[in-house]
């Protein structure tokens, strides 16, 4: 990288190992809180706009992704793939099912070079597997199949899928049933199609410890699912670091969120996410080094709030930072 100064006053280099001090004047959080960039801060991120793809990771192997609902601006997917790409992001995950044109998402793919690592259940938590009503889980498996399908035909290598839901009405031990018979149903559709499975750590009161989502895995006994670990998820109840050391080679995919638990007893539980990527408890470094120790290469997907070019740019600059640390 060159000496050419930012608009903060330091090289681009600098700027980036100091890029947390420099932004800290940015407000905002992941979720929901609306972010305003101040005239700095603004220039400050603006000037790496068109660099923001060659700055190193120093973990070779490691992708950046995003979720296609984070992209907020006006334009088609193919203006949307050129932003992102644009930003230093390497691909996108789609939900399927979804009203997205395929056949656009494909030319926009093949055109901007932007990869489709998998795609994210759309319907599993509205039609669960674990759900006491055949009809029901008949749908969610019926969703589950169309995003195999459409994660195939992006050239994509796994869906994203909330297994089960428990709540007062769905037992723990009916949901661990019912979702393992109907995934099971799914299987022959996912290895004829070499497309995996993969269960994400979420607040759905299922699969609550590390060593139950790995037994949960192994029960299958295929390599067609495993889990996309959301980092993120796991803070409030636990340590990123020893699921991650537990369920090892399972891990597919990883999602990139942040957490902290000093805002969450300050304002409610929920707002805990809403502070931005390294600003909360998960202690990257840590979770960085636990992934090195597995041996983990692959996509680590942003699912934080979203919104226009500055705000994109923001979060790739923290994702370059993160896999850095």
């Amino acid at each position: 990288m060159n000496d050419r100064k930012s608009k903060c006053g330091i090289s681009q280099e600098v700027s980036r190992r100091r890029f947390l001090k420099c932004s800290a004047v940015m407000a905002g959080g992941a979720i929901i809180a609306q972010v305003e960039f101040p005239p700095v801060a603004s220039a400050f991120i603006s000037s790496f706009s068109e660099s923001v793809s060659t700055l190193p990771t120093s973990r070779p192997g490691m992708k950046k992704a995003l979720k296609y609902g984070m992209i907020q601006m006006e334009g088609n997917v193919l203006d949307k793939f050129k932003l992102i790409k644009e930003l230093g992001f390497d691909g996108v995950e789609p939900n399927s099912p979804s009203t997205l044109d395929r056949s656009e998402v494909l030319q926009a793919r093949d055109a901007t070079g932007i990869e489709i690592p998998g795609v994210v259940d759309s319907v599993h938590w509205r039609q669960t597997l674990g759900d006491p009503d055949p009809e029901v889980r008949d749908a969610g498996r019926r969703g589950l199949e169309t995003a195999i399908r459409d994660c195939k035909f992006y050239g994509g290598t796994s869906v994203l899928l909330v297994p089960a839901v428990v709540k007062k009405g769905i037992s723990y031990d009916a949901a661990y049933r019912r979702s393992q018979e109907e995934i099971r149903k799914v299987l022959p559709l996912a290895e004829k199609l070499g497309i995996q499975i993969a269960f994400e750590n979420v607040w759905n009161q299922f699969l609550l410890s590390p060593l139950e989502a790995a037994q949960y895995v192994d029960e299958f006994e295929s390599p067609m699912v495993g889990w996309h670990f959301d980092v993120g998820n796991i803070v409030n109840s636990g340590w990123p670091e020893h699921w991650i050391k537990i369920l090892n080679k399972r891990i597919i995919k990883l999602d990139i969120k942040e957490f902290s638990r000093e805002k969450m007893n300050q304002e409610g539980l929920r707002t805990g996410f809403q502070v931005p990527l390294l600003e909360g408890d998960c202690d990257w470094p840590i979770v960085m080094k636990a992934l090195d120790e597995i041996g983990y290469r692959g996509w680590g997907a942003a699912e934080v709030r979203g919104g226009d070019r500055e705000r994109l740019l923001d979060i790739s600059l923290r994702m370059n930072k993160i896999y850095a640390s």
